[in-house]
């Protein structure tokens, strides 16, 4: 059986993340793993409403941040010992299993079976397909169930 030792979440909001995030607690307790909390802000989707709108990146950065001090404080509380955030910009396809998963030495990366975007996933494939496609390190896709 595989040990564990960095494992990354991508948490965004959705209810897809928060059953990955819940699996990754689970697997990061019983391996004694650092669990890695991430969230990639995703900078082409607002690049058009910045010309109208100059503080979108900025609510995006507090979004994040809160979301992830929640998740950490929710970890901590079941029991994870080390738990470290964070924040990048940039294409969450290419982030997480490049920059991010060389980052964090990541031997496992957790991911919701979709994400937020529903027409970015049908016009171009999701984050999660991506992930599994080009991780150099064992993915492990968590589905909501099926009565939500």
């Amino acid at each position: 059986m595989a040990t564990y030792n960095n494992i990354i979440v991508a948490v965004d909001g959705s209810a897809e993340a928060e059953y990955a995030f819940n699996k990754a607690v689970e697997v990061a307790q019983r391996n004694d793993a650092v669990l890695h909390l991430v969230n990639i802000i995703d900078t082409r989707s607002f690049a058009a409403i910045e010309a109208y709108d100059r503080s979108i990146a900025e609510r995006a950065q507090s979004f994040a941040e809160e979301k992830l001090n929640e998740y950490k404080t929710i970890a901590e509380q079941h029991g994870v010992k080390e738990v470290k955030t964070l924040i990048e910009y940039g294409s969450p396809k290419t982030m997480i299993t490049k920059d991010v998963a060389e980052k964090t030495v990541a031997d496992l990366i957790v991911c919701g079976a979709t994400g937020l975007n529903a027409v970015e996933r049908f016009l171009i494939g999701s984050v999660s397909e991506s992930i599994v496609r080009s991780a150099k390190c064992d993915v492990l896709v968590v589905r909501t169930p099926a009565a939500e």
